[in-house]
């Protein structure tokens, strides 16, 4: 495949970070983004090959500013990957609505922003048009972990949101969606970057999630290089999947999860066919 010409955010550390370096090794072009973006600094850049501004996905006018600088550029955006984001963790009850709120506003609301632009993007600057873009959820996602309510809220919202889009898109458009979902891996998610409960309920004297991530930082069977690497073969893929894993422990729960959903969903089949008016007839 042809060089392509990246936009990634969130590039200080772990994927983002990663993914630089392995998109600048194959050749690829980046525009590389960070809440502040002087910070960067990545081997082999040119003013041919590489760009790094600011982008704050809260901000509808950063994330407008960092596009516009990149078609400056570059002319057009291949791959927009959405790795920004961040873990809170707690028991639900032990974390402030100023924490929930954020957390989606990061992890939510500033994707489908980012999702918004890459969109228009694609569709209207891109010639010939289309491109691809890859939200990096997480197997919470997919599952509810414990301490991560709304952490997973957040992610499962991107999943829902992603599928939904992709059945409005033309398919003249070109624009292929891809959530990738994570396992653990060892970047700085669990530590530096992990957020915690600010109100601890004393009634959750049985967690103690501080404690639960501090042994876990570090321990991830994932390698973050690897992860990228997955990401960037992703994004050769003329027909990339809708959604896929990265991890081997993600792959096992998710295909637990599947089971488990197998299992579910039947043994209450009589209770959810019992309910439709009468007589009525199912469109085939």
């Amino acid at each position: 495949m042809a060089p392509q010409v990246f936009l990634i955010t969130g590039t200080s550390t772990g994927f983002g970070y990663e993914l630089v370096q392995k998109c600048l090794s194959e050749g690829d072009k980046v525009v590389a983004t960070a809440r502040n973006s002087s910070k960067l600094k990545f081997d082999n850049t040119t003013k041919d090959n590489f760009l790094a501004v600011d982008l704050d996905v809260t901000d509808q006018k950063s994330i407008d500013q960092a596009f516009d600088k990149a078609i400056s550029q570059f002319g057009r955006i291949d791959v927009v990957v959405n790795n920004a984001g961040y873990g809170l963790s707690g028991e639900f009850e032990s974390l402030s609505d100023r924490q929930i709120r954020t957390q989606m506003e990061v992890n939510f609301f500033g994707l489908i922003n980012v999702t918004r632009k890459a969109l228009e993007t694609m569709r209207e600057v891109n010639k010939p048009q289309g491109g691809k873009i890859q939200q990096i959820t997480s197997i919470g996602g997919q599952r509810g972990v414990p301490t991560f309510s709304i952490y997973c809220a957040s992610k499962w919202a991107v999943e829902g949101y992603t599928e939904a889009l992709n059945a409005e898109l033309k398919p003249e458009w070109n624009i292929k969606l891809t959530c990738v979902e994570p396992g653990g891996f060892r970047t700085d998610w669990a530590g530096r970057s992990m957020a915690f409960g600010e109100n601890k309920n004393k009634a959750y004297d049985h967690i103690n999630a501080e404690k639960q991530m501090g042994e876990r930082h570090g321990t991830q069977a994932g390698d973050p290089a690897k992860g990228a690497r997955a990401m960037w073969e992703i994004a050769q893929m003329e027909d990339p999947p809708l959604r896929t894993v990265i991890g081997s422990d993600a792959y096992t729960a998710i295909m637990g999860k599947i089971d488990t959903y197998s299992k579910n969903y039947p043994k209450y089949k009589d209770l959810a066919n019992s309910t439709d008016v009468e007589g009525y007839q199912r469109p085939s």
